[in-house]
C-alpha cells in the first residue's frame, strides 16, 4: 500500500503499530504457554516418580547413555579448566606476592561454581540436544501417539527414566570434574608455576570449606533436573518434520544453557542466604 499523503501515513503508521502489537501479544502468548506445558510437564514427572510402573531396565539405559557418554567430554573440560584457572590466576596473585594461595582459590572457584555449572553445560550439549532430537523424532513419526494408543504413558516410558538418570549422573559428572581439575591445576602449578605439592595440596585443603562442599554437590541435582526436562519439553512440543526436529534440537541446547545459568544464580543466592 502506498503512503501518499498525510492521512494516508498516519493510517500506515496506525496498521504498522497494531501489527506490532499483535506480534508481541503473540510472542508473549507462546512464551506463556510454553511455560504452561513445561510446568505440566514437571508434574507429569514428578507423579511418575512417586507411582508404578517404573521402567528400571530404560533407567539403566538412560544412566549409561547420560553418565558414561559423557565422560570424556567431562573429563577433557574439567581438566583444561582447571590449568587454564591455575595459570591465569597464578599470574594475578604473583602480583600481590600470594603464588603460594593459587590452590585455596582454584579449589573454592572450581568446587562452588566452574565444576557445576561447566559440567551442566557440557552436559547440556550432549544430552540436551540428544534427548530433544530423539523425542523431537519420536514425535514426527508418530511413535509418541502409537505408545499412547497401546495404552504406554509416554511420560512414565521415555521422560521419567532420563530425569532419574540426570539426577544421579550429573552430579557424578560434576564430581569427577572437580577431582579432574584439581589434579591438572596442581600439573601446572608443579611444572609452571613451581608451587610445591605439598604447598599446594595444604593450600587446596585450607581453602575449602564443608559450605563450599555442599553448595557444590547440591547444584548438580537441581542443574540436571532442568537440562533434562528443558530437553524432554522441547522434544515433546516437536512439529513440521525434520526441520522441526533440527529447530528442537537447537532450542534444547539454547534454553537448556541459559536455564543452567539462571538456575545457579539463583542457588548460589539461596545457599549463601542458608549457609553463610
Amino acid at each position: 500500500m502506498s503512503c501518499v499523503g498525510f492521512e494516508t501515513r498516519v493510517g500506515c503508521l496506525w496498521a504498522e503499530e497494531r501489527k506490532a502489537m499483535r506480534f508481541v501479544s503473540s510472542a508473549v502468548k507462546n512464551a506463556l504457554v510454553e511455560v504452561q506445558e513445561y510446568l505440566r510437564l514437571v508434574g507429569q514427572v514428578l507423579r511418575g516418580l512417586t507411582s508404578r510402573p517404573i521402567y528400571f531396565r530404560d533407567i539403566v539405559e538412560q544412566l549409561e547413555s547420560i553418565g558414561l557418554g559423557s565422560l570424556t567430554v567431562v573429563l577433557l573440560t574439567g581438566t583444561f579448566t582447571g590449568m587454564v584457572l591455575t595459570l591465569q590466576s597464578g599470574v594475578t596473585l604473583d602480583q600481590f606476592g600470594a603464588r603460594s594461595m593459587v590452590g585455596r582459590l582454584v579449589s573454592a572457584t572450581m568446587v562452588k561454581e566452574l565444576g557445576p555449572v561447566l559440567t551442566a553445560l557440557m552436559v547440556t550439549g550432549r544430552v540436551g540436544s540428544g534427548i530433544a532430537a530423539e523425542l523431537g523424532s519420536m514425535m514426527v513419526t508418530e511413535q509418541i501417539s502409537a505408545l499412547r494408543a497401546l495404552g504406554t504413558d509416554p511420560v512414565r516410558k521415555l521422560v521419567v527414566p532420563r530425569v532419574l538418570a540426570g539426577i544421579i549422573m550429573v552430579p557424578v559428572l560434576t564430581v569427577v570434574a572437580d577431582a579432574v581439575g584439581m589434579v591438572g591445576a596442581w600439573l601446572i602449578a608443579v611444572t609452571q608455576l613451581k608451587v610445591a605439592g605439598s604447598v599446594f595440596w595444604n593450600s587446596v585443603v585450607m581453602g575449602l570449606y564443608i559450605q563450599d562442599v555442599w553448595m557444590g554437590l547440591i547444584k548438580p541435582f537441581f542443574l540436571g533436573f532442568a537440562i533434562v526436562t528443558i530437553g524432554c519439553h522441547v522434544g515433546l512440543r516437536t512439529k513440521g518434520g525434520t526441520q522441526g526436529v533440527g529447530r528442537a534440537t537447537t532450542n534444547a541446547v539454547v534454553a537448556g544453557s541459559v536455564a543452567v545459568l539462571a538456575v545457579d544464580f539463583l542457588l548460589t543466592k539461596l545457599l549463601i542466604t542458608l549457609m553463610y
